[in-house]
């Protein structure tokens, strides 16, 4: 939030409160505009790719026709299961409560990838927020490459 002070002709009118101004005023960052849904025949203005009528529906086309089968098996009921149960157990991102943040997690992490033979024990687990989760993948070399 930036804060701006107002100059007044009056000097006596622009009475100072502790550090702020009874003449602030709060700017608000411009959002970038909505675009229309991508699911044919969707007109609908939405800020993301799809609203949120079809964000679902387009999900599970993705699963079912583009998506690897074998990612498919990995990251099924059980593993919504199993990641559900580790958030709850493990609330805070651990990367960032290493340096020092306290950070809610939002993701979790294998350390050693299912693709290269690691479990869903909770031993190769880790509790990441998005930000972390990001930079691990990337740095890993396991992300889609874009």
């Amino acid at each position: 939030m930036i804060l701006f002070k107002l100059q007044e002709k009056n000097p006596a009118a622009s009475v100072l409160r502790g550090s702020r101004c009874l003449f602030e005023r709060e700017f608000i960052m411009p959002r970038k505009p909505k675009r229309p849904c991508s699911y044919p025949g969707c007109g609908r203005l939405t800020d993301g790719q799809y609203c949120d009528e079809h964000r679902q529906v387009a999900e599970r086309q993705y699963n079912r026709y583009q998506r690897d089968p074998d990612t498919n098996k990995r990251y099924g009921r059980a593993w919504r299961r199993i990641r559900a149960r580790f958030l709850l157990r493990h609330p805070l991102c651990e990367q960032c409560k290493s340096e020092g943040r306290l950070t809610a997690a939002e993701e979790v992490h294998h350390i050693l990838p299912l693709a290269d033979g690691g479990t869903n024990d909770e031993s190769n687990l880790m509790a990441l927020c998005k930000s972390c989760h990001s930079k691990i993948t990337a740095a890993s070399g396991n992300g889609k490459g874009y």
